[in-house]
């Protein structure tokens, strides 16, 4: 294997670490704020951490410190990034809103009666605090890659 190869790409391994980490640490948080597992978050959107701002955070982190944050790819990278926390924090989070006052009304004109009409998924988007700890866990994410690759001079 040669240092080209994709095990060896700090950026991609930021990437996906900072994704897979945020995704992985949701159930925890939600157990210390409600005393009760979910499981089902580490496959969901939404919830604490963003795991979409922390692999945005992570990726555009990476690419900086990896090929500089003067390049044109750290240029892309970060506009990239501000979309998704802008739609995180903002079109999903008000698509989430709406669609928790849909189930509340469907819910309030059907109470009483047997129905089965499946309900909208109200946590799609994400609180402006959920966002920043996404983006500062993918922030932290890729320094410790980049430090690792460091010490491991690649």
């Amino acid at each position: 294997m040669t240092n080209n190869d994709v095990f060896h790409n700090g950026v991609l391994l930021s990437a996906l670490l900072g994704w897979f980490l945020a995704q992985g640490v949701k159930p925890f948080v939600h157990y210390a704020r409600t005393r009760r597992w979910n499981w089902g978050l580490w496959f969901s959107s939404g919830g604490m951490p963003s795991s979409h701002s922390a692999l945005m955070s992570a990726t555009t982190v990476a690419v900086g410190l990896f090929e500089g944050f003067g390049s044109s790819l750290f240029a892309v990278s970060l506009a990239i990034t501000m979309i998704v926390v802008y739609d995180a924090a903002g079109v999903r989070r008000q698509a989430g809103m709406h669609a928790e006052r849909i189930n509340k009304m469907i819910n309030e004109l059907f109470s009483g009666q047997p129905i089965s009409e499946q309900q909208l998924k109200e946590v799609l988007g994400h609180t402006p605090r959920q966002v920043i700890a996404g983006v500062f866990f993918g922030m932290a994410i890729a320094v410790a890659v980049w430090l690792i690759f460091q010490a491991g001079g690649n």
